[in-house]
């Protein structure tokens, strides 16, 4: 759970209470008296044959189950560890990298990993927003080669099998919890060129997933999900776990009848999507989706202040019935979208300098910049600006490239350097936020002369 999300849970609730309200059949429920465990905090996938996104939260052990490492043949040791980039989308530093790395796959399963890491890309990006802005994403695979396929728990809690993350079904006795051993992932994460999204495919068509959200100290990714590569709604429960790590979203699902969680008594929450106010307090406060209420979501109905959230059944109100963040298979709802998008731009610039800056461009040169391309079904693209010392040449507007020899820039450049800048900017409806809106342009500079 996120430290943003730790306002909506009352002070006091165990941790472990988190496990029984997972509890479904087929999964063991731990004890509500137990102390909480060390460990690291993970989200617990909602139950296979229902709608909930998630069951609450639990403290795993990090290092799982803290088998050793596996023993590999010369053969297999030269496969393991490959790095290979499926999508580029342009420079490390303005994209966000996603690695996807496996467990459970043997060396001659390798092929079918970078088949299951480009299907999970694909559901990734039939989701809005990540449909439009796919193109600010780069995705690598990183190669872990196991002795054995498929993991440990698949089919039954007995099931061991050695491989290189460590993977596992029934973490803390709860069947569809899929848990790693962190400091094997973290090993084969490094070696890809930038992390800032983890995704672990299990070798497994069983329903599972873990969300572990919180970030890394040494590699600097925002979290770790784990999915079954061979089961759709795992892939559901890793989008899921964007919300969180990504758009920085509260969890709207919560417990009816579990004790604890009848109502929120707390402060309001400081998360975006989750609050104390009723919609009328919301209009009047200005505050949290204040701009979008009446609207209609994809998700379904008008954006309002609906009963529920944040675990509590009372107390706390979400923007939708039913989104992503909800329920599984739904879209995510227009202040989710907004959430998102914010998220995206706090790693993502849309204008790289493909011509170098650090020199000065003479007559015979060409500024040119990098600017992804959106690819929503509206055709909306992003505005591409051009100034010289601060002076728009509307002449430009849209192009990508421009030779300093252009007339348009010719007739009023001298001898003296001069400013030339593109400017690229996301005008998208689906920011209404105006603070958001101000982190959607980026700017490429260089000095100009004849």
């Amino acid at each position: 759970m996120r430290s943003a999300r730790r306002g909506a849970v009352a002070a006091g609730v165990a941790v472990a209470l988190a496990a029984v309200l997972a509890a479904a059949p087929g999964s063991a429920a731990a004890d509500p008296t137990a102390p909480p465990a060390a460990g690291v905090e993970v989200e617990i996938p909602g139950p296979e044959h229902g709608t909930l996104a998630g069951s609450g939260h639990t403290q795993v052990p990090s290092e799982g189950r803290n088998r050793p490492a596996s023993h590999l043949t010369a053969t297999e040791a030269a496969a393991d560890g490959g790095v290979a980039e499926v999508v580029d989308n342009g420079p490390l530093a303005d994209r966000l990298d996603i690695v996807v790395v496996g467990d459970g796959y043997t060396a001659a399963e390798l092929p079918r990993f970078h088949a299951d890491a480009q299907q999970k890309w694909a559901e990734l990006t039939a989701v809005e927003p990540y449909t439009t802005y796919r193109n600010l994403f780069n995705v690598w695979t990183v190669d872990a080669v196991s002795n054995q396929s498929g993991v440990s728990g698949d089919p039954s809690p007995d099931t061991l099998r050695d491989t290189a993350l460590g993977s596992y079904f029934w973490c803390d006795g709860i069947e569809r919890l899929l848990c790693v051993d962190q400091d094997k992932v973290d090993g084969y994460v490094a070696k890809a060129p930038e992390a800032d999204l983890v995704l672990v495919l299990a070798n497994s068509t069983k329903y599972g997933g873990a969300g572990y959200n919180e970030p890394s100290e040494t590699l600097g990714y925002a979290g770790i999900s784990t999915a079954s590569a061979g089961n759709e709604k795992s892939g559901q429960v890793a989008i899921h776990e964007t919300g969180h790590s990504l758009g920085k979203l509260a969890d709207e699902y919560f417990y009816p009848d579990y004790p604890g969680y009848e109502r929120y008594v707390g402060p309001e929450p400081a998360d975006s999507n989750i609050t104390t106010f009723t919609a009328d307090e919301l209009a009047d406060r200005d505050t949290k989706w204040h701009r979008w209420l009446g609207e209609q979501s994809p998700d379904g109905g008008a954006v309002g202040a609906y009963e529920g959230g944040g675990y509590y059944v009372t107390g706390l109100r979400r923007p939708t019935e039913n989104s992503m963040m909800r329920s599984l298979g739904k879209p995510f709802n227009l202040p989710g979208v907004e959430a998102m998008i914010a998220g995206f731009y706090r790693e993502a610039r849309i204008a790289s300098p493909v011509t170098p800056t650090d020199r000065t461009l003479r007559g015979g040169d060409t500024a040119q910049a990098l600017v992804p391309r959106l690819t929503g079904a509206d055709g909306r693209q992003l505005t591409i600006r051009w100034y010289l010392d601060g002076r728009e040449m509307k002449s430009l507007a849209g192009r990508t490239d421009v030779r300093v020899s252009d007339p348009a820039l010719r007739r009023l450049l001298d001898r003296r350097p001069h400013t030339l800048s593109l400017t690229a900017e996301d005008r998208t409806p689906s920011v209404r936020d105006r603070a958001i809106a101000r982190t959607m342009r980026s700017t490429v500079s260089w000095t100009v002369r004849l």
